[in-house]
């Protein structure tokens, strides 16, 4: 197994964080036999309460194909087939997944072209109730005809084993040059929200947000007041901070900033925010510029996200954000992102707490430079932590496991 690992699944024993004494932990990387191919990318990770779930893709000639596998313990499941297509949209950013619901249903998104656009494609839906070995037709939660974009997906549960999903929609859009700016008739990059009953028919198709930034990916969390979405929000000044919404009593609340950035950039950074929820309590993490230099912060709810702390910064250099965030069991977080040290990209990870306190950061693993290294995921197994990035191998995108034993 080679010394340097794409995408690293880590099961960490931590220790209680305080703020007399952060935590302090070492851990112990261990190769795993990957279930992907080499030639694979876009890893994403998912959970359920049967545990972690990584998909990806792989492809062969003009055929993507859209593979998972679920994690046993210390190894990885024999990866299964979602779907496949010679049509699909596929790049480094907007990346496809597989989630399970909790009766078992399994349900994949990705990305297909609606037009010869680089700019029209549609999100695409399949469902499968046999663990995977058959997959409904796939159905779009989208119904504006239009060949324009539709992605960057962040799909939850809602009650009853239902699917609710949030979406970059680009309908307003049409005709609009590249570089992030409005088309001509001033239209913008919106978010909807659509949702499906439990014979999975649509019953809800509605906006959240009507302009925000082009190509930040957004995220979606599910909280005992309900599901809470973020995403990179765009004034007609082009600041562009995180935004969050909350559905409650079935409509959504209007987007307010996590934090007051004031990041003003006139085209979309392709940087987006990301959540986790555990009962009221949510952590959020995001990238910004300030004077020139990118960095990473978190911040903490224990209002099922009304309100947020202080933020948190992360790195201690120079930020390429990138960021994931994850709720432990005492109400701590684990917090991920690129940083950049000398010339080199880095996977980092570190430990906060609500009340700002935070362990040292540490270097999960060495990355490419540019954008073949995706996006750094991190995801519970329990009170343990799986994490998965992408890396180059002798010229091709492969993704690699690797866990920390206790």
């Amino acid at each position: 197994m080679p010394t340097r690992v794409a995408t690293i699944v880590a099961v960490l024993l931590w220790w209680p964080l305080t703020p007399s004494q952060p935590a302090v932990w070492t851990p112990r990387i261990e190769s795993v036999t990957s279930p992907a191919a080499p030639g694979s990318l876009a890893p994403q990770i998912t959970a359920s309460a049967k545990g972690p779930l990584l998909s990806w893709i792989e492809r062969t000639g003009d055929v993507a194909t859209l593979k998972f596998s679920e994690w046993r313990s210390t190894a990885w499941s024999t990866p299964r087939v979602a779907v496949s297509g010679a049509n699909w949209f596929v790049n480094w950013a907007d990346v496809p997944s597989v989630l399970r619901l909790s009766n078992g249903t399994l349900v994949a998104q990705w990305l297909q072209k609606s037009g010869t656009s680089s700019d029209a494609y549609d999100l695409r839906l399949a469902h499968s109730s046999d663990d995977g070995r058959t997959w409904s037709s796939s159905f779009t939660p989208h119904h504006d005809g239009t060949a324009t974009e539709h992605g960057f997906a962040s799909l939850f549960e809602m009650s009853g084993s239902t699917l609710g999903l949030v979406w970059l929609d680009g309908r307003a859009m049409k005709g609009h040059a590249n570089g992030g700016h409005s088309g001509p008739d001033g239209g913008a990059m919106s978010v909807r929200f659509a949702r499906y009953d439990r014979n999975w028919k649509q019953i809800e198709e509605t906006p959240v947000d009507l302009k925000v930034c082009d190509c930040c990916p957004t995220a979606a969390a599910v909280t005992s007041d309900g599901p809470i979405a973020a995403f990179r929000d765009r004034t007609d000044r082009e600041v562009r901070d995180i935004h969050v919404t909350r559905l409650t009593g079935g409509k959504w609340t209007g987007s307010r900033p996590v934090h007051d950035d004031g990041w003003t950039i006139q085209a979309c950074p392709v940087n987006g925010p990301m959540l986790s929820a555990r009962n009221r309590a949510v952590a959020v993490s995001w990238f910004t510029v300030e004077r020139g230099e990118g960095h990473a912060y978190a911040a903490f709810s224990s209002d099922a996200g009304k309100t947020f702390g202080t933020p948190i910064r992360l790195d201690t250099a120079v930020a390429l954000g990138r960021v994931d965030v994850e709720l432990m069991s005492d109400g701590s977080a684990v917090a991920a992102w690129i940083e950049i040290e000398g010339q080199q990209a880095q996977f980092k990870i570190r430990r906060i707490a609500s009340d700002g306190t935070k362990s040292p950061s540490v270097m999960v693993a060495p990355l490419p430079a540019g954008r073949t290294s995706g996006y750094p995921r991190v995801a519970t197994a329990g009170d343990d932590l799986v994490f998965a990035w992408t890396d180059t191998v002798d010229g091709k995108t492969q993704i690699r496991t690797a866990r920390t034993a206790r």
